[in-house]
């Protein structure tokens, strides 16, 4: 399987695709990364160094992926921070490049907007764009709660509130959508819980809530999911093999109490989950 993951990037911990390449690649499967930024650490330290990268750098980097003949086997494309809607707009083509190689591949968005506690954390016109256009053109949708409730216009205060949520979010395009960080009012407070979606159904997982505060798990579980659901076209299936190894990561991150999920550390925990979760149907 190949994977061009358009994300940002730091040399420094792991978020973006210094989060979601390393798990693809434990799982055997050829990634190719395009950053958007190029930083010392991700910006949650409150310092860092580096840039942000023209959106003619990403057009550029995929016409020579293109040149090299390669495009056609390329099963799917993954984007996360955008970093401006100029960004985005070169995402885009790539994606069109790309399916124009190879109908078949699909387009993981993972809508980066904001989150509970911190509000909306893009630049502006990046909520805009994401809803008014990478969501449509989307395949596959990684939302946390905060995303889910942004794009859709609800609140999902109860499991049938972001049900519904989900719904108007399938209505821009996405034939498959994992919503993480999910907690109504069901939700015990001990707990966190993962709603998964598409045509077969909607399922829920949950899992222990773990007394942490790390960034770049979004941007793993949103990688991990979509190549099992690349893999083996079942939602259920994505969300049970995708949560059970972020489960595992977040506990062994927690248990040394780490600022950086350990990724490598934890590797294992991506072919082999130790913990395994039974998707619930709803």
């Amino acid at each position: 399987m190949n994977i061009l993951s358009i994300q940002s990037h730091v040399a420094y911990g792991h978020v973006g695709n210094s989060a979601a390449v390393f798990p693809l690649q434990r799982l055997g499967c050829e990634v190719w990364p395009i950053h958007t930024v190029q930083f010392s650490n991700h910006t949650g330290y409150g310092a860092w160094k580096g840039r942000v990268f023209d959106a003619a750098i990403i057009r550029e980097v995929v016409e020579g992926i293109g040149d090299r003949g390669a495009l056609p086997g390329c099963d799917g494309l993954l984007s996360g921070y955008m970093g401006s809607a100029e960004t985005g707009v070169a995402i885009l083509d790539a994606v069109a490049a790309v399916k124009a190689a190879n109908p078949r591949a699909l387009y993981c968005c993972d809508p980066v907007i904001g989150d509970v506690g911190r509000g909306v954390f893009v630049r502006p016109g990046i909520p805009e764009f994401m809803r008014e256009a990478a969501v449509p053109a989307a395949d596959v949708v990684t939302p946390n709660q905060f995303e889910l409730d942004h794009l859709s216009g609800r609140t999902s205060t109860t499991l049938a509130d972001a049900c519904r949520a989900v719904d108007t979010v399938h209505a821009f395009g996405p034939r498959a959508v994992l919503v993480t960080s999910l907690h109504t009012n069901e939700t015990p407070a001990d707990a966190i819980d993962l709603l998964g979606s598409d045509r077969s159904g909607k399922f829920r997982v949950r899992t222990p809530k773990l007394d942490i505060s790390v960034n770049g798990a979004g941007d793993a579980i949103a990688a991990l999911f979509f190549f099992h659901y690349l893999r083996t076209g079942t939602v259920a299936d994505a969300l049970a093999y995708a949560s059970a190894s972020i489960f595992g990561l977040l506990r062994r991150t927690a248990e040394a109490r780490s600022r950086e999920i350990l990724l490598v550390a934890a590797q294992d925990e991506f072919v082999k989950p130790t913990v395994m979760f039974e998707p619930e149907p709803i």
